[in-house]
């Protein structure tokens, strides 16, 4: 695995013959894997990373996810921690604008009681970046869900936990719906999709003018994502994105934030796999109407739930629990509602210790009782 990465740096060299501090866009795959490397240093726990093969579609493949200019293999980045045989499997998505290492502060803990792996989903983080074909929501769903169905296959997993955040707990649900057969559990965190177009907008979304929220709704329409502009500011890009780090994981307002060196280089970090070619990010307007509602709404299909859930949130998560709520009214599965204090939308950064007992008694039918406490911790709300 380790020639794979290897030899998508060489490819890189060759498209750019430009040092990097040259570019406009100061970035490229060797300065992507090189930030992974130093952020999963931060990890004591040993891991094994790969890029587990998904396999490849000729140009005018049927299959409209794996339609490209190109026919070489598409993979998915992968990382999986060591822990004691027998473990139980827990896999874990990312959310939008995010890779795999936003969890790199839960690793540690959540590798004492489970297998854990975490992926790059496909056209994000460490992961392929095909040209993005899709032109509808079922298409721009099933370009996450065929993908990651192919990347099970090729793992051959089977019975795990399927945990997601955000935009990958959307991913994370759909999936168990389509494939309800291999996820044990499936924990939820701040889930995306359990609001739709047809409901109101949030007061956060109002504007006083309204030719704002008409720029702001063209914008989205428009494809204009977040890393469009990292990538529009240049060479200023890494301090656009430092400003983003400490406003969502700094400053006094959480339980534990970064301290300088996990600062540092989660920036740099989340600047390269932001600053890396267009794909999967382009699938928010397909998947949502501006202000994050769901073009096809899971709150919707609560009734053909058939894995037991774990909503997880943080007390001030902008994503509104009562969507979870709601859900549960339909459902015909176990499920449960954690909030986490001292926590908002990325809780398993902000509030780690809060999270990993969320994990761990969402969890505790599959955990042994001499491993942890399966009562709910001081502070938790459990609804």
């Amino acid at each position: 695995m380790e020639e794979q990465v290897i030899s998508s740096s060489s490819d890189a060299k060759k498209r750019s013959l430009w040092p990097s501090a040259l570019r406009w866009i100061p970035t490229s795959t060797d300065h992507t894997v090189a930030a992974e490397r130093r952020l999963l240093s931060l990890v004591k726990t040993p891991y094994t990373q790969e890029h587990v093969n998904i396999g490849c579609g000729l140009p005018r493949s049927k299959i409209r996810w794996f339609q490209s200019t190109s026919s070489k293999p598409r993979f998915i980045n992968t990382v999986t921690f060591d822990s004691k045989e027998g473990n139980p499997t827990l896999v874990m998505l990312h959310g939008y604008g995010a890779s795999l290492g936003f969890f790199f502060r839960n690793f540690d803990a959540l590798a004492k009681h489970f297998r854990v792996i975490a992926i790059d989903l496909l056209g994000w983080g460490g992961s392929s970046r095909p040209d993005f074909t899709c032109r509808s929501t079922e298409e721009t769903e099933a370009w996450f869900i065929d993908s990651f169905e192919e990347w099970r296959k090729a793992k051959n997993l089977s019975n795990f936990i399927l945990l997601g955040h955000s935009f990958g707990g959307y991913v994370a649900a759909k999936y168990a719906l389509q494939h309800p057969q291999h996820v044990l559990h499936l924990i939820l965190v701040g889930p995306a999709g359990f609001t739709s177009e047809n409901e109101s907008i949030p007061k956060r979304f109002m504007f006083r003018a309204i030719w704002k929220r008409a720029l702001l709704n063209h914008l989205w329409e428009s494809n204009f994502t977040p890393q469009k502009l990292v990538r529009s500011f240049g060479p200023w890009g890494p301090d656009i994105v430092r400003r983003y780090t400490l406003a969502s994981f700094g400053g006094n307002r959480i339980a534990e934030s970064l301290i300088e060196e996990e600062s540092q280089v989660f920036t740099d970090y989340i600047y390269h796999a932001q600053a890396a070619k267009a794909s999967g990010e382009l699938c928010l307007k397909y998947l949502f109407s501006f202000g994050a509602l769901a073009r096809s709404p899971l709150l919707h299909r609560a009734s053909e739930w058939k894995v037991p859930t774990t909503f997880i949130y943080g007390f001030r998560d902008w994503m509104n629990y009562e969507g979870a709520v709601e859900a549960r009214k339909n459902m015909k599965v176990p499920c449960e509602i954690i909030r986490i204090p001292q926590g908002r939308h990325f809780v398993f950064a902000q509030n780690p210790i809060g999270f990993y007992s969320a994990v761990c008694y969402a969890c505790r039918m599959f955990i042994p009782p001499d491993q942890s406490n399966h009562s709910l911790p001081e502070g938790l709300l459990c609804m």
